[in-house]
């Protein structure tokens, strides 16, 4: 009778089902137009929707091999995530890249590597790597600041981000001794958890926005007063991801806090526009910089993608003319970033970073300003090689942004846009957000940014230097094609990077940490 029961049982499962599929056959067929092949195909049509949708993650996991996937491989991607893990981040059996590729980096080592004595600062911490330069100390801010960390993390916002990861990546540079950018989306509460902060605003002039979309100097103002945290301030001017194309925000993740901190309506699309309300020119972005450094007393910046150098040029003689402009320059590559944007722009406008980056270093250097500006690189830079690199080429700071998002968990899902991240970190969902634990993700962005700085002393101790501000341009190769043919990144950019004044970690030490207070940089004691 059992048996009986369980077979009658079973029939009218299936029954449900079939009338299900039927169902959906009879709509595929006769009431939905918008797609041919569940039309022609019905129910199996709907398999090619649900194969595409989760194509990334099939090649990702299953298909690519360990060095071919974009824009981060299976092997950066696993560095990343044991360093921020504390985990074995080595490799056996020697590389199994393909070390002949074309834009492979060597870094030529010292026959003897730099030796640090007991009492060497990286000697009692392997990571200690502050940044050699100031900000604001070649135009006398009242506040200048020295980055205690070379690796920071890059602009992105709370509103593109969620709060518990934006949260996560504060507390995380605090524990790391490193500085947050805000990204354009103004300060939350998230990022106030103890890291330092530069806060960073584009055309939408989120945070420090007029009522009629413009900037406001008081909320300027205001907001550094009530936060001492906020050691820099940096003006978008464009970004890697779509250079000359202003953001959208869908409403649909403009929730009543983000709409309260951003001075936008709930539910309602924001557009931030390609132009800055407040100036013009560059003559008027030069007096804008000024009268925000002077009503702050913080060192200001710029951010920008590369492409033509024009305007740039103007920018250098201005500043040679009357002493003023930006205190550090963010270079950002084209191949950059969490912003979304069209094919068009993200694949072809703006410069790679290490071209944008030397066209720009060369032109500022020939008119005699290198040394007087921080240049912080932001652009997959977020590896040790690729630091040395940058730094080879003039780099005193580097920003990483998918690097960071990595560290606190993020799989390379590629639907950042879509609010539906599955790892919580770029979404609003507050569901998807419950997977992130703040404590424990910040620990992992820390040890991420820790090891990054362990293996660059020893790239840098290797090739026979103490600071990587050391790296000449002549240290780094790039291959072109055989080893006859590779070139030194003098040769291959043509130029050489400017002096940067340094003494040595243990006056660096000093300088950040003696008294507590920031002193003044060893040219100016």
């Amino acid at each position: 009778m059992d048996f009986v029961l369980d077979f009658l049982s079973n029939i009218a499962w299936w029954g449900w089902i079939l009338i299900g599929l039927l169902l959906v056959a009879i709509r595929d067929i006769f009431f939905q137009k918008k797609h041919t092949i569940s039309h022609n195909f019905p129910i199996i049509g709907h398999l090619r929707y649900l194969f595409e949708s989760i194509g990334p993650e099939m090649r990702q996991y299953f298909v690519a091999n360990n060095r071919e996937e974009l824009p981060f491989n299976r092997i950066e991607r696993g560095w990343i995530y044991a360093s921020a893990k504390k985990e074995n981040n080595y490799e056996g059996f020697g590389t199994d890249r393909d070390i002949y590729e074309h834009q492979h980096i060597f870094i030529n080592n010292a026959m003897m590597p730099f030796k640090i004595d007991k009492n060497h600062p990286n000697k009692l911490d392997k990571t200690f790597l502050p940044c050699a330069k100031v900000m604001g100390e070649f135009n006398k801010r009242k506040r200048p600041y020295r980055p205690a960390s070379v690796i920071n993390v890059s602009a992105m916002s709370f509103g593109s981000l969620s709060a518990k990861a934006v949260e996560s990546l504060n507390k995380g540079v605090k524990i790391a001794g490193a500085y947050h950018n805000t990204g354009e989306g103004g300060l939350s509460p998230y990022h106030s958890n103890g890291g330092d902060v530069v806060f960073h605003f584009g055309t939408g002039y989120f945070g420090v926005r007029a009522e009629d979309g413009g900037f406001s100097m008081g909320k300027m103002i205001k907001l550094v007063e009530n936060n001492p945290f906020i050691r820099a301030i940096e003006v978008k001017l464009s970004q890697g991801a779509k250079p000359g194309k202003g953001g959208v925000l869908p409403g649909a993740k403009i929730t009543k806090q983000i709409a309260e901190i951003r001075g936008v309506e709930i539910g309602k699309d924001v557009l931030s526009p390609p132009n800055h309300k407040a100036f013009s020119n560059v003559p008027e972005m030069v007096d804008f910089i000024e009268k925000i450094a002077e009503a702050t007393g913080l060192p200001v910046g710029i951010k920008a993608a590369i492409g033509k150098l024009e305007q740039w040029e103007e920018l250098a003689d201005i500043m040679l003319k009357t002493g003023n402009g930006p205190d550090f320059i963010t270079v950002d590559g084209g191949e950059g970033g969490t912003g979304a944007a069209p094919p068009s722009f993200a694949d072809h406008v703006s410069l790679p970073w290490v071209y944008g980056f030397s066209d720009l270093y060369k032109l500022f250097k020939y008119k005699g300003l290198s040394e007087r500006i921080v240049f912080i690189g932001s652009g997959k830079l977020g590896f040790p090689a690729k630091a040395a690199m940058a730094f080879a080429m003039g780099a005193d700071c580097i920003n990483v942004a998918r690097e960071a998002m990595m560290s606190i968990g993020c799989i390379q899902a590629q639907i950042c846009h879509t609010n539906r991240c599955p790892s919580g970190v770029a979404t609003q969902s507050k569901w998807l957000q419950n997977g992130i634990d703040p404590t424990l993700k910040s620990e992992r962005l820390a040890q991420y940014f820790k090891t990054f700085r362990k293996e660059l002393v020893e790239i840098t101790h290797a090739a026979g230097y103490e600071h990587p501000c050391q790296f000449k341009m002549s240290d780094i190769e790039i291959n072109v094609d055989d080893h006859n043919l590779s070139k030194e990144l003098n040769r291959t950019y043509m130029y050489e990077k400017s002096h940067v004044p340094f003494t040595s970690m243990q006056n660096l030490k000093d300088c950040l940490y003696l008294g507590g207070q920031l002193k003044a940089s060893p040219q100016t004691n």
